[in-house]
């Protein structure tokens, strides 16, 4: 009998899962079944059925989601997960095992139209405006302007939210990571195992490449998403083997002359030899290691990375050695465990000794990769320590974001029928900026970005050599003039009418304007130790009326 888990693995994998697809819709909203309609807070239904009662269904309303402030004690942020919301508002659509299921799940009291409603309802009247993915970003920007039907925009709230939330912090974490390490330190994701489940395991690998990083062991995110894949193999491959005896294969075929050759007879010359080179002592390396490592190289000859500690490297030169005799270069090493700094640093003086005294110079220049519970202050120190480290393979602090797990990005009704509304708050990072509102990027004389202005959609676009008083929103003594060299409007419109309205880039694209948007940034914005915060403005125009709604709605005192 098929269990309820295999029933549902065989319909995501099937592409099932999701409702069927209204005609002329694209297919790339099948690559994940899970994002449905459903996949919702409950009260968000339960408030579509209010409003429905209310009689609100010819109501339109404008919702915001942006987020209040960056993560990871930093002063920006990487905005992710745009196509992912694309590919579930193509996809939007209550099928019928869902009524079924909100019918026994609901009270008994809601009556049976608002069902015949729900399953009818679709987000053509939807108008998504968004900044392009890959974006560098701020609090209180909104990353989509939602306008739209009110049940409707209110019941995309939650989906939209888990989608952009774990996206935007997943590659802001990855980006860290990339300035840390450095252009030219290669950067692998490994955390599948340690990532909060399935979905969090993909959507992990996903955004740490958009990030920056350079590939993933995940195979499935490699296959979904054309992620380069990494890996070598793990310490139960070493301890597999006893010792020498254990090799069922001995022989490897010479790369251009195509002869057999016995590569164990080989490593182990090269071991006598390379002993005294070295000034150790070869019957501290052990067998079971070096036959793991032989019966590793017989298998991925063009390929060979071993994992070692610092009395394998013993082991590792003379596979690599025999490999190169029969027309084969070695990868490199994994270290694992102990003093990074220190290990890399013998390695290195390892593979340099062996490439003079053999003149073999592409021995001095094998990669040495380190995988240990790494995480960016440990990148940082392994900087200042001089490691010589070629890449870094990265799990736990990476999928999990460690040191802070949730952006917290909110999702706020900002008009409804035409008027402005805002919430207020004792927190003032609380309080919502009203209405419609456009962004605007201003950059200064030396090309890099100056401030981001928010401002009424009535209101005319800044223009480049105009003086522009930018003002915080909140704080009515700060203030400043700025003349932008350039003006970059924010926001496009990517959904109206039913359809995506514009190209969706490759991830590679996404990727590299990640990099290229961080590059308008000034340095002391990027700093891991107390960065210059990047100034948010509005105009005097969305300034005066923010605070008119504010008195217009905050209640009146009375002292007795």
């Amino acid at each position: 009998m098929m269990t309820e888990h295999a029933c549902l693995r065989d319909m995501v994998m099937d592409g099932d899962f999701a409702p069927p697809l209204p005609e002329g819709r694209s297919t790339r909203a099948r690559q994940n079944g899970v994002v449905q309609p459903l996949l919702t807070d409950l009260y968000q239904i339960t408030m579509a059925y209010a409003y429905w009662k209310s009689g609100k269904i010819a109501d339109n309303a404008v919702f915001d989601l942006y987020f209040r402030k960056n993560p990871f004690q930093g002063e920006f942020t990487i905005f992710a997960g745009l196509e992912e919301c694309l590919k579930f508002l193509e996809n939007f659509q209550y099928s019928d095992s869902d009524i079924e299921y909100l019918r026994k799940t609901l009270p008994p009291t809601i009556e049976a139209e608002f069902y015949t409603f729900l399953r009818q309802l679709t987000v053509k009247d939807v108008t998504v405006y968004a900044i392009d993915e890959g974006s560098v970003v701020f609090p209180r920007v909104p990353l989509l302007r939602v306008e739209g039907p009110l049940i409707v925009v209110q019941l995309l709230e939650t989906t939209l939210l888990t989608l952009v939330n774990y996206a935007s912090l997943m590659a802001t974490n990855a980006a860290r990571y990339r300035m840390a390490a450095g252009r030219h330190i290669q950067l692998l994701e490994f955390g599948l195992r340690r990532a909060q489940g399935p979905d969090g395991g993909l959507s992990a690998s996903k955004y740490s490449y958009v990030g920056g990083f350079d590939g993933t062991s995940n195979v499935l995110a490699g296959k979904l998403f054309n992620i380069p894949v990494k890996g070598t193999h793990a310490h139960s491959y070493v301890t597999s083997f006893l010792d020498m005896s254990e090799l069922r294969t001995k022989t490897l075929a010479h790369r251009e002359t195509g002869q057999e050759h016995d590569v164990l007879a080989l490593s182990s010359a090269w071991r006598k030899r390379l002993a005294l080179l070295l000034e150790t002592l070869e019957n501290e390396a052990s067998d079971g290691e070096m036959a793991a490592m032989i019966s590793f190289a017989i298998a991925f000859p063009e390929g060979f990375m071993a994992l070692v500690d610092t009395s394998g490297l013993l082991n590792f030169c003379a596979v690599a050695l025999s490999l190169n005799d029969l027309g084969y270069r070695a990868i490199g090493i994994r270290i694992d465990s102990g003093d990074l700094a220190y290990l890399s640093n013998k390695a290195r003086e390892t593979f340099a000794k062996v490439a003079q005294t053999y003149n073999i110079p592409w021995f001095e220049k094998l990669s040495i990769v380190a995988s240990n519970d790494i995480n960016e202050e440990t990148i940082l120190s392994l900087n200042e320590q001089g490691h010589k480290i070629d890449c870094f393979g990265i799990g736990t602090h990476l999928v999990t974001c460690q040191r802070q797990p949730a952006l917290g990005c909110v999702y706020k009704m900002v008009e409804i029928n035409g008027q402005p509304r805002i919430k207020l708050s004792q927190d003032v990072a609380k309080v919502t900026m009203p209405g419609r509102k456009d962004a605007y990027r201003l950059f200064g004389a030396d090309g890099h970005a100056l401030i981001d202005l928010l401002q009424r959609s009535v209101e005319s676009a800044p223009k480049v050599g105009e003086k522009v008083l930018c003002r915080h929103p909140f704080q009515e003594s700060k203030r400043a003039y700025v003349i932008p060299t350039r003006v970059e409007p924010l926001y496009k419109v990517y959904w109206q009418g039913g359809q995506v309205c514009q190209p969706i880039p490759a991830l590679d694209e996404v990727r590299a304007r990640v990099q290229s948007s961080l590059h308008t940034l000034r340095q002391d914005h990027k700093r891991n130790l107390n960065p210059t915060p990047y100034k948010v403005s509005v105009s005097v125009d969305l300034y005066s009326f923010i605070h008119e709604l504010w008195l217009q709605n905050a209640p009146i005192g009375e002292l007795s």
